[in-house]
Protein backbone atom coordinates (compact mmCIF):
# COMPACT_ATOMS: atom_id res chain seq x y z
CA UNK A 1 0.00 0.00 0.00
CA UNK A 2 2.87 2.35 0.72
CA UNK A 3 3.69 2.27 -2.96
CA UNK A 4 0.37 4.07 -3.44
CA UNK A 5 1.49 7.04 -1.38
CA UNK A 6 4.34 9.39 -2.21
CA UNK A 7 7.11 10.00 0.27
CA UNK A 8 5.67 13.47 0.70
CA UNK A 9 3.08 11.95 3.04
CA UNK A 10 5.81 11.80 5.68
CA UNK A 11 5.63 15.60 5.92
CA UNK A 12 1.99 15.68 7.05
CA UNK A 13 0.91 18.74 8.93
CA UNK A 14 -1.85 19.03 11.48
CA UNK A 15 -5.37 19.39 10.15
CA UNK A 16 -7.17 22.67 10.58
CA UNK A 17 -10.27 21.07 12.08
CA UNK A 18 -12.43 17.98 12.15
CA UNK A 19 -15.71 17.62 10.27
CA UNK A 20 -18.95 17.80 12.26
CA UNK A 21 -19.49 14.55 14.07
CA UNK A 22 -22.56 12.71 15.21
CA UNK A 23 -23.33 12.09 18.87
CA UNK A 24 -21.35 9.12 20.05
CA UNK A 25 -23.13 6.12 21.48
CA UNK A 26 -22.20 5.19 25.05
CA UNK A 27 -21.54 1.67 23.75
CA UNK A 28 -18.70 2.92 21.54
CA UNK A 29 -15.66 3.83 23.66
CA UNK A 30 -12.80 5.90 22.40
CA UNK A 31 -9.64 4.41 20.98
CA UNK A 32 -8.13 3.63 24.36
CA UNK A 33 -11.17 2.19 26.12
CA UNK A 34 -11.37 -1.45 27.05
CA UNK A 35 -13.46 -3.77 24.87
CA UNK A 36 -17.03 -4.50 26.01
CA UNK A 37 -17.95 -7.59 27.92
CA UNK A 38 -19.90 -9.04 24.99
CA UNK A 39 -18.48 -10.23 22.76
CA UNK A 40 -15.25 -10.76 24.72
CA UNK A 41 -12.18 -9.50 22.94
CA UNK A 42 -8.67 -10.48 23.92
CA UNK A 43 -5.95 -7.82 23.94
CA UNK A 44 -3.85 -7.60 20.81
CA UNK A 45 -0.42 -9.16 20.68
CA UNK A 46 1.93 -7.14 22.90
CA UNK A 47 4.55 -4.91 21.33
CA UNK A 48 8.02 -6.29 20.90
CA UNK A 49 10.46 -4.46 23.17
CA UNK A 50 14.00 -3.60 22.24
CA UNK A 51 14.99 -3.40 25.88
CA UNK A 52 13.81 -2.57 29.38
CA UNK A 53 13.30 0.81 30.90
CA UNK A 54 10.73 3.57 30.72
CA UNK A 55 9.72 5.45 27.59
CA UNK A 56 7.80 8.61 26.84
CA UNK A 57 4.04 7.98 26.69
CA UNK A 58 3.79 9.15 23.07
CA UNK A 59 6.54 6.76 22.03
CA UNK A 60 4.81 3.91 23.87
CA UNK A 61 1.53 4.53 22.04
CA UNK A 62 3.31 4.71 18.70
CA UNK A 63 5.20 1.47 19.33
CA UNK A 64 2.05 -0.35 20.36
CA UNK A 65 0.24 0.74 17.22
CA UNK A 66 3.20 -0.18 15.02
CA UNK A 67 4.02 -3.60 16.43
CA UNK A 68 0.61 -5.00 17.28
CA UNK A 69 -0.55 -7.94 15.21
CA UNK A 70 -3.96 -9.66 15.14
CA UNK A 71 -4.78 -11.37 18.41
CA UNK A 72 -5.73 -14.63 16.76
CA UNK A 73 -2.11 -15.13 15.59
CA UNK A 74 -1.18 -15.67 19.26
CA UNK A 75 2.37 -14.42 18.66
CA UNK A 76 4.91 -14.51 21.46
CA UNK A 77 7.48 -11.68 21.76
CA UNK A 78 9.88 -13.84 19.75
CA UNK A 79 7.18 -14.51 17.18
CA UNK A 80 6.53 -10.79 16.87
CA UNK A 81 10.20 -10.18 16.15
CA UNK A 82 10.18 -12.85 13.44
CA UNK A 83 7.00 -11.36 11.95
CA UNK A 84 8.75 -7.99 11.85
CA UNK A 85 11.83 -9.28 9.99
CA UNK A 86 12.03 -7.77 6.50
CA UNK A 87 14.90 -10.05 5.46
CA UNK A 88 13.29 -13.41 6.24
CA UNK A 89 9.66 -12.39 5.56
CA UNK A 90 8.30 -15.44 7.37
CA UNK A 91 4.63 -16.19 6.70
CA UNK A 92 2.46 -15.92 9.81
CA UNK A 93 -0.72 -17.94 10.44
CA UNK A 94 -2.77 -18.91 13.50
CA UNK A 95 -1.33 -21.95 15.31
CA UNK A 96 -2.84 -25.39 14.66
CA UNK A 97 -3.38 -25.89 18.37
CA UNK A 98 -6.26 -24.34 20.26
CA UNK A 99 -9.43 -22.75 18.91
CA UNK A 100 -9.73 -22.30 15.18
CA UNK A 101 -11.12 -19.21 13.55
CA UNK A 102 -14.88 -19.26 12.86
CA UNK A 103 -15.89 -21.45 9.89
CA UNK A 104 -12.32 -22.90 9.99
CA UNK A 105 -11.25 -19.75 8.18
CA UNK A 106 -7.70 -19.72 6.88
CA UNK A 107 -5.42 -16.72 7.36
CA UNK A 108 -1.84 -15.85 6.42
CA UNK A 109 0.22 -12.68 6.28
CA UNK A 110 3.76 -11.53 5.57
CA UNK A 111 5.57 -8.24 6.13
CA UNK A 112 6.79 -6.06 3.29
CA UNK A 113 10.32 -6.17 1.88
CA UNK A 114 11.41 -2.96 3.60
CA UNK A 115 9.00 -0.34 2.24
CA UNK A 116 7.84 0.58 5.75
CA UNK A 117 9.26 -0.06 9.20
CA UNK A 118 6.49 -2.43 10.27
CA UNK A 119 3.64 -4.40 8.76
CA UNK A 120 0.90 -1.80 8.26
CA UNK A 121 -1.82 -4.36 7.44
CA UNK A 122 -4.24 -5.43 10.17
CA UNK A 123 -6.90 -8.12 10.33
CA UNK A 124 -9.89 -8.99 12.48
CA UNK A 125 -12.14 -12.04 12.75
CA UNK A 126 -15.02 -11.97 15.22
CA UNK A 127 -18.37 -13.48 16.13
CA UNK A 128 -20.52 -10.55 17.26
CA UNK A 129 -23.78 -10.71 19.20
CA UNK A 130 -26.30 -7.89 18.68
CA UNK A 131 -28.95 -7.21 21.30
CA UNK A 132 -31.90 -5.16 20.12
CA UNK A 133 -32.23 -1.60 21.38
CA UNK A 134 -36.01 -1.35 21.24
CA UNK A 135 -39.05 -3.07 19.82
CA UNK A 136 -40.68 -1.74 16.66
CA UNK A 137 -43.55 -0.39 18.78
CA UNK A 138 -41.10 1.85 20.57
CA UNK A 139 -41.31 0.12 23.94
CA UNK A 140 -38.03 -0.83 25.60
CA UNK A 141 -37.22 -4.47 24.97
CA UNK A 142 -37.57 -6.85 27.90
CA UNK A 143 -34.80 -9.43 28.31
CA UNK A 144 -37.27 -12.23 27.65
CA UNK A 145 -38.64 -10.64 24.47
CA UNK A 146 -37.35 -12.08 21.22
CA UNK A 147 -33.82 -13.09 20.40
CA UNK A 148 -30.81 -11.07 19.44
CA UNK A 149 -28.78 -11.57 16.28
CA UNK A 150 -25.33 -12.97 15.77
CA UNK A 151 -23.13 -12.04 12.81
CA UNK A 152 -19.75 -13.29 11.65
CA UNK A 153 -17.19 -10.70 10.74
CA UNK A 154 -13.90 -10.64 8.85
CA UNK A 155 -11.89 -7.51 8.11
CA UNK A 156 -8.65 -6.64 6.30
CA UNK A 157 -7.21 -3.15 6.79
CA UNK A 158 -4.34 -2.04 4.57
CA UNK A 159 -2.61 0.91 6.19
CA UNK A 160 -0.56 3.64 4.55
CA UNK A 161 1.58 6.47 5.98
CA UNK A 162 1.57 4.61 9.31
CA UNK A 163 -0.30 1.75 10.91
CA UNK A 164 -2.46 3.67 13.39
CA UNK A 165 -5.62 3.97 11.30
CA UNK A 166 -5.59 0.28 10.31
CA UNK A 167 -5.00 -0.80 13.91
CA UNK A 168 -7.85 1.37 15.20
CA UNK A 169 -10.27 0.20 12.50
CA UNK A 170 -9.45 -3.45 13.18
CA UNK A 171 -10.47 -2.98 16.82
CA UNK A 172 -13.54 -0.83 16.45
CA UNK A 173 -15.28 -1.08 13.06
CA UNK A 174 -17.22 -4.26 13.89
CA UNK A 175 -18.49 -2.55 17.05
CA UNK A 176 -19.82 0.34 14.97
CA UNK A 177 -21.59 -2.22 12.76
CA UNK A 178 -23.08 -3.86 15.83
CA UNK A 179 -24.30 -0.48 17.06
CA UNK A 180 -25.99 0.24 13.73
CA UNK A 181 -27.74 -3.15 13.75
CA UNK A 182 -29.27 -2.72 17.22
CA UNK A 183 -32.34 -0.94 15.86
CA UNK A 184 -32.81 -3.67 13.26
CA UNK A 185 -32.79 -6.83 15.39
CA UNK A 186 -36.57 -7.25 15.53
CA UNK A 187 -37.15 -5.84 12.03
CA UNK A 188 -34.75 -8.27 10.35
CA UNK A 189 -36.46 -11.24 12.01
CA UNK A 190 -39.93 -10.06 10.97
CA UNK A 191 -41.12 -11.23 7.50
CA UNK A 192 -43.17 -8.02 7.10
CA UNK A 193 -41.64 -5.07 5.21
CA UNK A 194 -39.52 -2.71 7.33
CA UNK A 195 -41.45 0.08 9.11
CA UNK A 196 -41.34 3.51 7.55
CA UNK A 197 -40.06 5.18 10.74
CA UNK A 198 -39.06 4.24 14.25
CA UNK A 199 -40.59 6.13 17.20
CA UNK A 200 -38.22 7.24 19.92
CA UNK A 201 -40.60 6.48 22.79
CA UNK A 202 -44.32 5.64 22.96
CA UNK A 203 -46.55 8.70 23.00
CA UNK A 204 -43.80 11.11 21.95
CA UNK A 205 -45.29 14.02 19.95
CA UNK A 206 -44.56 13.56 16.29
CA UNK A 207 -43.81 9.85 16.55
CA UNK A 208 -45.45 7.49 14.09
CA UNK A 209 -48.52 5.53 15.09
CA UNK A 210 -47.93 1.79 14.87
CA UNK A 211 -50.70 1.49 12.28
CA UNK A 212 -48.76 3.86 10.04
CA UNK A 213 -45.43 2.08 10.27
CA UNK A 214 -46.13 -0.74 7.85
CA UNK A 215 -47.88 -0.77 4.51
CA UNK A 216 -47.48 0.89 1.14
CA UNK A 217 -50.26 3.46 1.77
CA UNK A 218 -48.77 5.01 4.94
CA UNK A 219 -47.58 8.37 3.53
CA UNK A 220 -48.04 8.39 -0.23
CA UNK A 221 -50.20 6.64 -2.74
CA UNK A 222 -47.10 4.63 -3.64
CA UNK A 223 -44.09 3.91 -1.48
CA UNK A 224 -40.66 2.62 -2.39
CA UNK A 225 -40.01 -0.96 -1.44
CA UNK A 226 -37.22 -1.27 1.10
CA UNK A 227 -35.79 -4.73 1.71
CA UNK A 228 -34.20 -6.16 4.83
CA UNK A 229 -31.02 -6.64 2.80
CA UNK A 230 -30.83 -2.92 2.04
CA UNK A 231 -31.14 -2.13 5.75
CA UNK A 232 -28.04 -4.22 6.49
CA UNK A 233 -26.19 -2.52 3.64
CA UNK A 234 -27.14 0.87 5.07
CA UNK A 235 -25.99 -0.17 8.54
CA UNK A 236 -22.57 -1.16 7.19
CA UNK A 237 -22.26 2.09 5.20
CA UNK A 238 -23.12 4.19 8.25
CA UNK A 239 -20.66 2.22 10.37
CA UNK A 240 -17.83 3.08 7.97
CA UNK A 241 -18.73 6.78 8.17
CA UNK A 242 -18.91 6.72 11.97
CA UNK A 243 -15.54 4.96 12.12
CA UNK A 244 -14.02 7.67 9.93
CA UNK A 245 -15.54 10.41 12.09
CA UNK A 246 -14.13 8.79 15.22
CA UNK A 247 -10.68 8.76 13.63
CA UNK A 248 -11.05 12.48 12.89
CA UNK A 249 -11.96 13.23 16.52
CA UNK A 250 -9.25 11.13 18.11
CA UNK A 251 -6.37 11.35 15.66
CA UNK A 252 -4.30 13.79 17.73
CA UNK A 253 -4.62 12.26 21.18
CA UNK A 254 -4.26 8.62 20.17
CA UNK A 255 -1.61 8.65 17.44
CA UNK A 256 -4.05 7.64 14.69
CA UNK A 257 -1.59 8.34 11.90
CA UNK A 258 -2.17 7.77 8.19
CA UNK A 259 -5.15 6.03 6.70
CA UNK A 260 -6.22 2.59 5.55
CA UNK A 261 -8.21 0.73 2.95
CA UNK A 262 -10.91 -1.48 4.45
CA UNK A 263 -12.32 -4.75 3.14
CA UNK A 264 -15.01 -6.23 5.39
CA UNK A 265 -17.22 -9.32 5.20
CA UNK A 266 -20.37 -9.71 7.31
CA UNK A 267 -22.39 -12.92 7.35
CA UNK A 268 -25.92 -12.38 8.67
CA UNK A 269 -29.11 -14.40 8.23
CA UNK A 270 -27.91 -16.46 5.30
CA UNK A 271 -26.28 -13.66 3.30
CA UNK A 272 -22.69 -12.53 2.88
CA UNK A 273 -22.12 -8.77 2.67
CA UNK A 274 -18.76 -7.71 1.22
CA UNK A 275 -17.93 -4.04 1.85
CA UNK A 276 -14.89 -2.53 0.18
CA UNK A 277 -13.34 0.93 0.46
CA UNK A 278 -9.94 0.94 -1.23
CA UNK A 279 -7.86 -1.33 -3.43
CA UNK A 280 -8.10 -4.63 -1.54
CA UNK A 281 -10.30 -7.17 -3.30
CA UNK A 282 -12.47 -10.24 -2.74
CA UNK A 283 -13.51 -13.06 -5.06
CA UNK A 284 -15.60 -16.19 -4.67
CA UNK A 285 -14.25 -19.37 -6.27
CA UNK A 286 -17.25 -21.71 -6.67
CA UNK A 287 -16.91 -24.95 -8.58
CA UNK A 288 -14.07 -23.38 -10.57
CA UNK A 289 -16.11 -20.27 -11.40
CA UNK A 290 -14.77 -16.85 -10.36
CA UNK A 291 -17.28 -14.37 -8.93
CA UNK A 292 -15.84 -10.89 -8.20
CA UNK A 293 -17.21 -9.53 -4.93
CA UNK A 294 -15.50 -6.13 -5.01
CA UNK A 295 -13.64 -3.71 -7.23
CA UNK A 296 -10.71 -1.37 -6.69
CA UNK A 297 -11.27 2.30 -5.97
CA UNK A 298 -8.40 4.22 -7.53
CA UNK A 299 -7.95 7.61 -9.25
CA UNK A 300 -8.65 5.88 -12.57
CA UNK A 301 -11.80 4.02 -11.54
CA UNK A 302 -13.24 7.11 -9.78
CA UNK A 303 -11.93 9.78 -12.14
CA UNK A 304 -15.34 11.23 -12.98
CA UNK A 305 -16.42 11.47 -9.33
CA UNK A 306 -13.21 13.30 -8.45
CA UNK A 307 -13.44 15.63 -11.44
CA UNK A 308 -17.09 16.42 -10.71
CA UNK A 309 -16.21 17.42 -7.14
CA UNK A 310 -13.35 19.59 -8.40
CA UNK A 311 -15.69 21.21 -10.93
CA UNK A 312 -18.46 21.90 -8.40
CA UNK A 313 -16.09 23.07 -5.64
CA UNK A 314 -13.07 24.68 -7.34
CA UNK A 315 -11.92 26.07 -3.99
CA UNK A 316 -10.83 22.54 -3.08
CA UNK A 317 -8.27 22.75 -5.89
CA UNK A 318 -6.65 25.79 -4.28
CA UNK A 319 -5.70 27.37 -7.58
CA UNK A 320 -2.97 24.69 -7.88
CA UNK A 321 -4.87 21.99 -9.79
CA UNK A 322 -7.25 21.68 -12.72
CA UNK A 323 -10.15 19.25 -12.74
CA UNK A 324 -9.52 18.49 -16.43
CA UNK A 325 -7.46 15.50 -17.51
CA UNK A 326 -4.87 15.61 -20.30
CA UNK A 327 -2.78 12.75 -21.72
CA UNK A 328 0.28 14.43 -20.24
CA UNK A 329 1.25 17.63 -18.41
CA UNK A 330 0.50 20.71 -20.51
CA UNK A 331 3.56 22.84 -21.39
CA UNK A 332 3.55 26.69 -21.51
CA UNK A 333 4.63 26.61 -25.15
CA UNK A 334 1.35 24.81 -25.97
CA UNK A 335 -0.88 27.75 -24.98
CA UNK A 336 -3.38 28.39 -27.73
CA UNK A 337 -2.97 24.97 -29.30
CA UNK A 338 -5.75 22.36 -29.37
CA UNK A 339 -4.96 19.36 -27.18
CA UNK A 340 -6.75 16.16 -26.15
CA UNK A 341 -8.65 16.39 -22.85
CA UNK A 342 -11.64 15.02 -20.98
CA UNK A 343 -13.76 16.35 -18.14
CA UNK A 344 -16.15 14.94 -15.53
CA UNK A 345 -18.86 14.16 -18.10
CA UNK A 346 -16.69 12.33 -20.63
CA UNK A 347 -15.58 8.74 -21.03
CA UNK A 348 -13.94 9.51 -24.37
CA UNK A 349 -11.53 12.23 -25.44
CA UNK A 350 -11.92 15.48 -27.39
CA UNK A 351 -9.83 18.54 -28.30
CA UNK A 352 -9.87 21.94 -26.61
CA UNK A 353 -7.88 25.14 -26.89
CA UNK A 354 -5.25 25.29 -24.15
CA UNK A 355 -5.72 28.23 -21.78
CA UNK A 356 -3.65 29.55 -18.89
CA UNK A 357 -5.64 27.59 -16.26
CA UNK A 358 -4.81 24.34 -18.07
CA UNK A 359 -1.15 24.73 -17.08
CA UNK A 360 -2.08 23.74 -13.51
CA UNK A 361 -1.34 20.22 -12.36
CA UNK A 362 -4.22 17.82 -13.15
CA UNK A 363 -6.34 16.59 -10.25
CA UNK A 364 -6.00 13.02 -11.58
CA UNK A 365 -2.76 12.03 -13.25
CA UNK A 366 -0.90 8.87 -14.23
CA UNK A 367 -2.26 5.45 -15.05
CA UNK A 368 -2.30 2.00 -13.51
CA UNK A 369 -0.36 1.69 -10.26
CA UNK A 370 1.09 5.16 -10.86
CA UNK A 371 -2.26 6.98 -10.95
CA UNK A 372 -2.52 9.64 -8.24
CA UNK A 373 -4.96 12.13 -6.76
CA UNK A 374 -3.32 15.54 -6.43
CA UNK A 375 0.00 13.86 -7.25
CA UNK A 376 -0.04 12.21 -3.81
CA UNK A 377 -2.22 9.17 -3.10
CA UNK A 378 -3.24 6.21 -5.26
CA UNK A 379 -6.48 5.17 -3.54
CA UNK A 380 -9.71 7.15 -3.41
CA UNK A 381 -11.71 5.39 -0.69
CA UNK A 382 -10.76 4.34 2.80
CA UNK A 383 -10.65 5.43 6.43
CA UNK A 384 -8.50 8.13 8.01
CA UNK A 385 -6.08 10.37 6.07
CA UNK A 386 -7.47 13.41 7.87
CA UNK A 387 -4.02 15.03 8.01
CA UNK A 388 -3.01 14.28 4.43
CA UNK A 389 -1.79 17.33 2.51
CA UNK A 390 -0.41 17.98 -0.95
CA UNK A 391 3.39 17.98 -0.98
CA UNK A 392 4.83 21.39 -0.05
CA UNK A 393 1.32 22.76 0.45
CA UNK A 394 -1.40 23.10 3.07
CA UNK A 395 -4.04 21.92 0.60
CA UNK A 396 -6.00 19.00 2.14
CA UNK A 397 -6.70 15.88 0.09
CA UNK A 398 -9.32 14.35 2.40
CA UNK A 399 -12.31 16.10 0.71
CA UNK A 400 -11.64 13.97 -2.39
CA UNK A 401 -11.39 10.69 -0.44
CA UNK A 402 -14.60 8.83 0.39
CA UNK A 403 -15.03 6.64 3.46
CA UNK A 404 -18.14 4.95 2.05
CA UNK A 405 -17.74 1.35 0.89
CA UNK A 406 -19.34 -0.39 -2.03
CA UNK A 407 -21.33 -3.31 -0.60
CA UNK A 408 -22.07 -6.44 -2.64
CA UNK A 409 -24.35 -9.22 -1.40
CA UNK A 410 -24.11 -12.96 -1.96
CA UNK A 411 -26.98 -15.22 -0.85
CA UNK A 412 -25.51 -18.45 0.48
CA UNK A 413 -28.91 -20.13 0.62
CA UNK A 414 -29.34 -19.99 -3.16
CA UNK A 415 -26.59 -22.50 -3.91
CA UNK A 416 -25.39 -25.89 -2.79
CA UNK A 417 -21.78 -25.31 -1.79
CA UNK A 418 -19.07 -27.92 -1.52
CA UNK A 419 -16.03 -27.74 0.81
CA UNK A 420 -13.89 -26.43 -2.07
CA UNK A 421 -16.01 -23.29 -2.54
CA UNK A 422 -14.27 -20.35 -0.87
CA UNK A 423 -14.32 -16.59 -0.52
CA UNK A 424 -10.79 -15.16 -0.83
CA UNK A 425 -9.99 -11.74 0.65
CA UNK A 426 -6.63 -10.12 -0.05
CA UNK A 427 -4.90 -6.80 0.32
CA UNK A 428 -3.34 -5.30 -2.79
CA UNK A 429 -0.05 -7.02 -1.99
CA UNK A 430 -1.70 -10.21 -3.26
CA UNK A 431 -3.56 -8.81 -6.28
CA UNK A 432 -0.69 -6.67 -7.58
CA UNK A 433 1.11 -9.82 -8.75
CA UNK A 434 -1.65 -12.46 -8.81
CA UNK A 435 -4.61 -12.63 -11.18
CA UNK A 436 -8.05 -13.99 -10.33
CA UNK A 437 -7.38 -17.03 -12.52
CA UNK A 438 -4.10 -17.73 -10.74
CA UNK A 439 -5.86 -17.56 -7.38
CA UNK A 440 -8.54 -19.99 -8.62
CA UNK A 441 -5.84 -22.38 -9.87
CA UNK A 442 -4.13 -22.28 -6.47
CA UNK A 443 -7.46 -22.96 -4.76
CA UNK A 444 -7.95 -26.09 -6.87
CA UNK A 445 -4.35 -27.29 -6.49
CA UNK A 446 -4.10 -26.86 -2.70
CA UNK A 447 -7.56 -28.00 -1.63
CA UNK A 448 -7.41 -31.12 -3.80
CA UNK A 449 -4.38 -32.25 -1.78
CA UNK A 450 -6.40 -32.34 1.48
CA UNK A 451 -9.37 -34.34 2.68
CA UNK A 452 -12.61 -32.30 2.45
CA UNK A 453 -13.14 -32.52 6.21
CA UNK A 454 -9.60 -31.40 7.13
CA UNK A 455 -10.05 -27.93 8.70
CA UNK A 456 -6.37 -27.04 8.20
CA UNK A 457 -6.79 -27.01 4.40
CA UNK A 458 -7.95 -23.38 4.37
CA UNK A 459 -4.95 -22.14 6.35
CA UNK A 460 -2.70 -24.07 3.96
CA UNK A 461 -4.45 -22.35 1.05
CA UNK A 462 -3.99 -18.89 2.58
CA UNK A 463 -0.29 -19.64 3.13
CA UNK A 464 0.11 -20.84 -0.45
CA UNK A 465 -1.46 -17.65 -1.80
CA UNK A 466 0.81 -15.45 0.32
CA UNK A 467 3.93 -17.45 -0.57
CA UNK A 468 3.00 -17.36 -4.26
CA UNK A 469 2.69 -13.56 -4.20
CA UNK A 470 5.81 -13.02 -2.07
CA UNK A 471 8.12 -15.23 -4.13
CA UNK A 472 11.57 -16.36 -3.03
CA UNK A 473 14.72 -14.28 -2.35
CA UNK A 474 16.85 -14.22 -5.47
CA UNK A 475 18.99 -11.68 -7.35
CA UNK A 476 18.79 -9.09 -4.57
CA UNK A 477 15.01 -9.20 -4.50
CA UNK A 478 11.95 -11.42 -4.20
CA UNK A 479 11.18 -13.28 -7.41
CA UNK A 480 8.28 -15.35 -8.69
CA UNK A 481 8.84 -18.66 -10.54
CA UNK A 482 8.63 -16.76 -13.86
CA UNK A 483 11.48 -14.52 -12.60
CA UNK A 484 9.21 -11.48 -12.37
CA UNK A 485 9.35 -9.41 -9.20
CA UNK A 486 7.23 -10.70 -6.37
CA UNK A 487 5.18 -8.42 -4.15
CA UNK A 488 7.29 -6.22 -1.90
CA UNK A 489 4.19 -4.98 -0.09
CA UNK A 490 2.56 -6.30 3.06
CA UNK A 491 0.35 -9.24 2.07
CA UNK A 492 -2.69 -10.42 4.07
CA UNK A 493 -5.18 -13.11 3.01
CA UNK A 494 -8.36 -14.62 4.46
CA UNK A 495 -9.81 -17.82 2.98
CA UNK A 496 -13.43 -18.32 4.08
CA UNK A 497 -15.03 -21.69 3.24
CA UNK A 498 -18.61 -21.42 1.96
CA UNK A 499 -19.56 -25.06 2.36
CA UNK A 500 -18.61 -28.17 4.29
CA UNK A 501 -17.68 -28.73 7.95
CA UNK A 502 -17.28 -25.69 10.16
CA UNK A 503 -19.07 -23.34 7.79
CA UNK A 504 -22.25 -21.29 8.18
CA UNK A 505 -24.38 -24.37 8.79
Amino acid sequence: MLSRVRSAVAHLVSSGGAPPSRPKSPDLPNATSAPPAAPPQAPRSPPARAGSGGAAPARTVEARASFSRPTFLQLSPGGLRRADDHAGRAVQSPPDTGRRLPWSTGYAEVINAGKSRHNEDQACCEVVYVEGRRSVSGAPREPSQGQGLCFYYWGLFDGHAGGGAAEMASRLLHRHIREQLKDLVEILQDPLPPPLCLPSTPGTPGSCDSSQLVGPQSCWSSQKEVTHESLVVGAIENAFQLMDEQMARERRGHQVEGGCCALVVVYLLGKVYVANAGDSRAIIVRNGEIIPMSREFTPETERQRLQLLGFLKPELLGGEFTHLEFPRRVQPKELGQRMLYRDQNMTGWAYKKIELEDLRFPLVCGEGKKARVMATIGVTRGLGDHNLRVCSSTLPIKPFLSCFPEVRVYDLTQYEHCPDDVLVLGTDGLWDVTSDCEVAATVDRVLSAYEPNDPSRYTALAQALVLGARGTPRDRGWRLPNNKLGSGDDISVFVIPLGGPGSYS
